[in-house]
């Protein structure tokens, strides 16, 4: 419902500004374009903000949301640590004590994100997206820190 009405907004602010008559469609000498092309851009202004403010309505709107899915997305990544750390303890050999250093790395990437999920869950309407592009790029950190160390594991840790 939010959605369809924020389509038609956007559809409606885009109609009434295609259907302003361009300055340029007149000669210009250096007068100012009449009272009626006034008042029509400042309409078509009005409702393009008010479109891109419902835009910005909308996700923030759905901020609940995305945090839920994002703790869901953080805790199988604590269980996927969880099982690399496993392998890495029942594995014997050198490059147990430097894979313990990736899976550590690893962690502390995890606990970053983790942090930057929760200003994204305490994040105002006004911070919302700065705050939601950070956890974003830590979070794809995150994903190739953990796709890295299970390459590595692979390849030094027999299965």
């Amino acid at each position: 419902m939010t959605s369809s009405k924020l389509a038609i907004s956007f559809f409606i602010a885009l109609a009434f500004t295609l259907g302003c008559k361009s300055t340029t469609d007149k000669p210009t000498n250096g007068t100012q374009q009449d009272p009626a092309s006034a008042v029509q851009l400042a309409k078509a202004k009005a409702a393009t903000l008010e479109a891109t403010q419902a835009m910005e309505d909308y996700a923030y709107a759905r901020k609940a949301e995305f945090v839920a899915k994002m703790q869901s997305d953080l805790v199988a990544t604590q269980e996927e640590l969880d099982r690399l750390a496993a392998k890495v303890a029942s594995s014997a050999g050198s490059a147990k004590a430097e894979a313990a250093s990736k899976l550590d790395a690893a962690g502390k990437k995890l606990a970053q994100t983790k942090q930057q999920l929760e200003q994204a869950q305490n994040a105002t309407e006004s911070s919302w997206n700065d705050v939601k592009s950070g956890f974003k790029e830590s979070y794809a950190g995150l994903k190739d820190s953990i796709a890295a160390t299970r390459l590595w594991l692979s390849e030094k840790i027999a299965p």
